[in-house]
């Protein structure tokens, strides 16, 4: 089973219809237990630190999320779900968010227009199985205002640059992370979540 976390933050219907689309029958959900019995978790996330940050902890997600990756278990963050991995985002006056990967959430720096978005360009910085099929340079789309500065650069998959480089795709053991959409980036978009569904997941 495919669980996409729900805790009012998320592009949801976006994100189920993309994994339909590959063949899957995710669960969309914000009960523990449900999503504590998936295969493989997707956590995406539209909006704001403060409010994110909230929901999860009223709905005990965030403790939810903490013990899934203790235990290895397989979590796709998307958008603001890279960004809530971090230990801390400076939005909204500054949160603690989940400190599950190293690193701060900060704003784009000025010079371009914020927030950032469009199709624009992942570099790959190293081989990995979610990047299957995928070139290097290709477009994903991106909506955000914020970046996660990753302390740890061996865990950053992917860069993009806008005014500077940031971390658009980072991966350790069983997490990976974008900071673009893959499912508003068309069919290599679809592709990264293809790939690592069938990480794990054997149909």
């Amino acid at each position: 089973m495919v669980a996409i976390i729900d805790y009012g933050a998320g592009n949801l219907h976006s994100v189920a219809k993309a994994i339909q689309k590959l063949g899957y029958q995710p669960c969309v959900s914000s009960q523990r237990e449900e999503i504590e019995r998936a295969d493989v978790i997707i956590f995406p996330g539209v909006g704001s630190a403060g409010d994110a940050t909230g929901n999860l902890k009223k709905l005990g997600l965030d403790v939810t999320l903490k013990k899934l990756n203790s235990e290895k278990r397989p979590i796709f963050g998307v958008c603001l779900g890279l960004q809530l991995f971090m230990e801390y985002s400076e939005e909204d006056g500054g949160y603690e968010c989940l400190n599950l990967l190293p690193g701060t959430v900060k704003k784009l720096p000025p010079g371009n227009k914020i927030p950032h978005m469009g199709w624009n360009q992942v570099n790959q910085v190293f081989v990995h199985p979610i990047f299957h099929g995928i070139p290097d340079g290709t477009n994903f789309y991106f909506v955000h205002s914020y970046y996660a500065d990753v302390k740890d650069k061996h865990i950053v998959a992917g860069v993009t640059d806008y005014g500077i480089s940031f971390p658009s795709i980072v991966v350790r053991d069983n997490l990976v992370a974008t900071q673009f959409h893959p499912e508003k980036s068309g069919d290599l978009g679809l592709m990264m979540y293809k790939n690592f569904l069938e990480m794990y997941i054997k149909k």
